[in-house]
């Protein structure tokens, strides 16, 4: 198993060495000069020059990602050139909200999805599994940032229950949380009620019966026990992905994250913050994916023997 995990952990560093490489070239070789976005239009020559070689942009691209390699590792980024400040600095500020995001989205999603995949198993083909599943299937196809408008206008604007924007207080998350944990809710609820429905046609859950346990009983000692190993797995990586940044959920509701952080870097032609959030964006989905296989090979007794 540690062998498995020591392989595993190799290859997220490989895959995440050659997404910051790619990125790093594609940044470089669109057409355009930063240094003239930056400063304006109105930039003479001589500036955009002396500005783009105290930058070491006018130095071959080899070296160009040897210098940012060595300053990532030490934690250093650049220097953000739109706004001025450290990129790592400006990406602490803005995980922090992420983050609550991410946490108010996961709970939203993991506690509708599982109770109502609960539910549609338990009563299959019947009229609340197919409103449920009918639901999810509606969270799973609707564009986020159509549900995050609807919310808005509903519950914002018309009920004025909650905020439309911003993250005053506790209330302005619950709505892109609920726009943004949506699609994955339809998902946790699919993924629950199909390993459910497989684990009650086991043979244990007869054996399980035989020996008097009761429906309730059965349900929840032995068949959601089993069921839920490929569904925590999907939630495992379901939240590395909400941690990387919601960057429609955030540009809607003016939500100072990792998203639209990238969003202004995109839009301002900010290489360092752009590397910077692509970075962190794609460190937290390869972690999430090993640290699901991990715990996949930890649940399952099978999968350790086999590692």
């Amino acid at each position: 198993m540690r062998r498995s995990i020591a392989q595993r952990f190799a290859q997220a560093l490989i895959v995440l060495t050659g997404v910051v490489l790619i990125t790093f070239v594609m940044l470089r070789i669109v057409p355009g000069n930063p240094i003239e976005t930056m400063m304006g239009e109105h930039a003479d020559a001589a500036t955009v020059a002396r500005m783009t070689a105290e930058l070491g942009l006018d130095q071959p691209l080899y070296r160009q990602f040897l210098r940012y390699i060595a300053a990532a590792v030490s934690g250093d980024f650049g220097t953000s050139y739109s706004l001025g400040k450290p990129v790592s600095q400006l990406i602490r500020s803005a995980f922090v909200n992420t983050l609550i995001l991410a946490l108010f989205a996961a709970l939203f999603a993991w506690t509708l999805g599982i109770a109502c995949g609960l539910v549609c198993a338990v009563g299959k083909n019947r009229l609340p599994d197919r409103l449920f599943m009918g639901f999810s299937l509606l969270g799973i196809s609707l564009p986020v940032f159509m549900a995050a408008m609807f919310l808005q206008y509903l519950f914002a604007f018309k009920l004025k229950s909650f905020p439309i924007s911003g993250t005053d207080s506790w209330r302005g998350f619950v709505l892109p949380a609920v726009a943004l944990g949506w699609n994955s809710a339809g998902q946790v609820a699919q993924m629950t009620r199909s390993s459910l429905l497989e684990a009650l046609e086991e043979d244990y859950i007869e054996t399980a019966r035989a020996k008097g346990l009761g429906r309730f009983g059965v349900l929840m000692r032995h068949a959601l026990r089993n069921a839920m190993l490929p569904v925590l797995t999907m939630m495992t990586v379901q939240f590395s992905s909400l941690l990387s940044g919601a960057v429609i959920t955030e540009t809607v509701f003016s939500i100072n994250g990792v998203g639209r952080l990238m969003v202004q870097a995109i839009a301002g032609r900010d290489i360092p913050l752009l590397q910077g959030t692509s970075l962190l964006a794609t460190s937290v989905v390869i972690l999430g994916s090993l640290l699901a296989d991990c715990l996949y090979a930890v649940l399952d007794p099978r999968i350790r023997k086999e590692g």
